[in-house]
């Protein structure tokens, strides 16, 4: 089946609820997951990387954060979990995925601070002190290129963006594409054929 729908507003695929179970920074999650939904069966192994491998935010972040792509919300989850003081913003076209982000952010006590959202509806004066995504690679290189061009100009002065992108799908071209257009970019870990990217604020130079 091609992943396509995964990245649809309204997936067609029928309806079939499960749950998954995984461990981040010593805290357990379990989550609500259903099909049509990107990475049903278990976490993404990409998500596992970069919430293993980035630099998880603590106590004293303050501010936005945003999980773009957020499917089911592991990535919005931890991070509001992780960072008592902010709000994360979990967007995704996937209103599927929203709907489960949002039930899976109340069952573990977050619904006031992950706000789920579709693209559009991010007011256009937020700025965010941390940016993560695992993002749709499938969407294709121009897609991909857009979308990031779209968000990561939204990092604050002094942000960092975390991304995870898989070596084969073009995580390589992605950091000197990145690159190429200023911003400074740091691969900061490499497992399992996935890079960890970490993107700060344009060069100035």
């Amino acid at each position: 089946m091609s992943a396509d729908h995964y990245f649809s507003t309204e997936p067609d695929a029928p309806m079939r609820r499960g749950e998954i179970e995984f461990n981040v920074a010593g805290r357990d999650y379990r989550l609500a997951v259903a099909s049509g939904v990107f990475s049903a069966g278990r976490l993404d192994p990409g998500t596992t990387v970069l919430l293993r491998k980035a630099g998880l935010p603590g106590a004293s972040t303050e501010g936005a954060l945003l999980d773009l792509g957020c499917g089911y919300g592991p990535i919005a989850c931890v991070l509001a979990s992780e960072a008592p003081g902010v709000t994360v913003y979990a967007v995704d076209v996937n209103a599927r995925a929203r709907d489960l982000a949002s039930e899976n952010a109340e069952r573990l006590g977050l619904a006031g601070r992950v706000l789920v959202r579709a693209p559009e509806e991010v007011p256009a004066d937020v700025t965010f002190t941390e940016i993560w995504s695992n993002p749709p690679t499938h969407i294709g290189k121009a897609g991909l290129h857009t979308l990031l061009e779209s968000w990561l100009p939204r990092l604050a002065p002094d942000g960092v963006a975390w991304l995870v992108i898989n070596r084969h799908l073009g995580g390589d071209s992605l950091h000197s594409w990145l690159a190429g257009l200023g911003w400074t970019v740091e691969r900061t870990a490499s497992q399992r054929g996935f890079r960890v990217l970490r993107v700060t604020g344009k060069s100035t130079d």
